[in-house]
């Protein structure tokens, strides 16, 4: 049997001593390597280039060039890596913009190492941490801009694909559930995006969960 893939994960934040706690919470992780650190948002986005890591994990307030604007720059340039905010309870307004911005979820910085270990996991398996008001506040601006008449435009395999963005699949695992290749899966991921006028997956599989369509 093949051995499991270790995630890949790089710490962004502007404070060594969290970064330092971090990677001594996931050193103890057998399916876990950290692959490097950033200080600020500017180094996480060229770390992020140079490793390619699997998941990034992203401090929101940093000087310079902050974890938004990071995390926007890193969509811009098509990184792959899922990007999980590590923010604090006072910083909950940040965690909308954010998640906007392409976040995959976020975690506040008291988490217990084996709650950030296992939402290391969820991310990297394509799923999306919020909690229920988070959601709910992200699924209202988005039916407030009219978004709801905007699945009229999917055509049933692109609803078969969103249902599975939805179940938290990757590309890969779509084609294999709808036996097509990769490269036709990302191009309905395209048209979906579109067709919903939405940012990223995360945005699209709440759209689906809000509208009945899949998990």
């Amino acid at each position: 049997m093949a051995e499991e893939r270790v995630i890949r994960v790089l710490l962004v934040d502007d404070h060594q001593v969290v970064r330092r706690g971090l990677r001594t919470f996931l050193e103890v992780q057998d399916d876990i390597e950290v692959v490097g650190e950033a200080a600020d948002g500017a180094e996480g986005v060229e770390r992020a280039e140079e490793l390619r890591p699997d998941v990034v994990l992203m401090d929101v307030k940093m000087p310079g060039t902050d974890g938004i604007e990071a995390l926007r720059k890193l969509r811009e340039l098509d990184n792959p890596a899922r990007v999980l905010i590590v923010t604090s309870f006072t910083e909950q307004r940040t965690v909308i913009p954010a998640l906007r911005a392409g976040a995959a979820g976020y975690v506040y910085k008291d988490v217990d190492p084996d709650a950030l270990a296992g939402a290391i996991r969820s991310v990297h398996a394509g799923h999306v941490l919020l909690q229920p008001e988070v959601a709910g506040a992200l699924l209202s601006q988005e039916e407030a801009g009219g978004g709801q008449g905007r699945g009229n435009a999917l055509t049933e395999r692109e609803r078969e694909v969103l249902a599975l963005i939805a179940d938290g699949r990757s590309n890969r695992e779509i084609a294999r559930a709808l036996v097509l290749s990769e490269k036709t899966v990302k191009t309905h991921v395209s048209n979906i995006l579109m067709k919903l006028d939405l940012a990223d997956r995360t945005q699209a599989a709440l759209w689906a969960v809000r509208h009945g369509i899949g998990a």
